[in-house]
């Protein structure tokens, strides 16, 4: 299960999402928003990072007009490990690396075919489980 949140700015490339995981059969929950009338996205970040950390869906995917709000957002959560990716090399890295559990993007600097990529590279790729990355990984939890 992919928890999905996006405020309006990330509403066009949330709903191409959709329709992505539509295609791959994987299930999500959207946290909104529903329209592209203008709105916050704390209250939209949040809800999706909450279910993340709380175990309610695997992994989250967030989207802002940029990513950067959304993303600050949803590594308020306590467990949420979010990535701001604009490209599928950061997407890979981050899952390798950092075993993040939720992906970041910019509906306003990201189209939908590179987003949908990036998606499936984040979804696809595992976490190495190397040593030093383990190590990183708990230090990080302890900030």
């Amino acid at each position: 299960m992919i928890a999905l949140g996006s405020d309006h700015g990330g509403f066009d490339l949330k709903e191409a999402v959709k329709r992505h995981l539509d295609e791959r059969k994987i299930e999500y929950k959207d946290f909104g928003t529903y329209d592209k009338n203008s709105c916050d996205y704390p209250d939209f970040g949040r809800a999706a990072a909450e279910a993340v950390a709380s175990g309610e869906c695997e992994k989250g995917i967030v989207i802002c007009t940029t990513g950067i709000g959304i993303s600050i957002v949803a590594n308020k959560v306590k467990g949420v490990r979010c990535a701001l990716c604009s490209e599928t090399t950061t997407a890979r890295l981050t899952r390798e690396h950092n075993d993040a559990n939720m992906l970041a993007m910019g509906g306003g600097m990201v189209g939908e075919l590179l987003g949908c990529e990036i998606v499936d590279v984040f979804l696809d790729t595992p976490f190495s489980g190397l040593e030093k990355h383990s190590r990183r990984i708990a230090k990080l939890e302890n900030c």
